[in-house]
């Protein structure tokens, strides 16, 4: 990773562009959601090491704090939540990554659940994958290849 990259950033995800022909007709009879960056308390914008916005790969940040972060993916299909934080433990750090997702339209559930699979067997694993790679190489550690990876 390079200086000012996370994990998140890093994770750039090839897999998914094949289904991104199939994005562009469902936007365009969908429209886009509105962004949470507003609701942020001031507290929490004061306390942000980035400005709500910043691009976070395919994501934009909605906060950065020293353990935590919360990026979001605004599209017409859905408006998706990425929700990373990591915790000390006695052998080194736990990451959490969650995803979440708001329906933006009656078809989101519908859409959600056709790509499900492609989601949890592909897209899933390789950003994890991509993750554990980029701590390995900026913090040290077990590679991804020397532990089992479940999602």
């Amino acid at each position: 990773m390079s200086g000012g990259d996370t994990p998140l950033t890093s994770a750039r995800v090839v897999p998914h562009r094949r289904i991104c022909p199939l994005r562009q007709p469902v936007r365009v009879l969908f429209g886009n959601a509105e962004s949470y960056a507003d609701r942020l308390s001031p507290a929490d914008r004061a306390a942000s090491l980035a400005s709500p916005g910043t691009p976070d790969g395919q994501f934009n940040l909605l906060y950065r704090f020293e353990d935590e972060q919360l990026s979001e993916l605004r599209n017409a299909t859905v408006h998706a939540f990425a929700s990373l934080s990591i915790r000390p433990t006695p052998g080194g750090y736990l990451a959490y990554l969650g995803v979440f997702v708001q329906p933006v339209h009656r078809f989101t559930r519908l859409y959600m659940t056709a790509i499900a699979p492609f989601r949890r067997l592909v897209v899933y694993p390789a950003i994890i994958r991509k993750m554990q790679s980029a701590w390995v190489e900026r913090y040290g550690g077990e590679s991804v290849d020397q532990r089992r990876l479940t999602v």
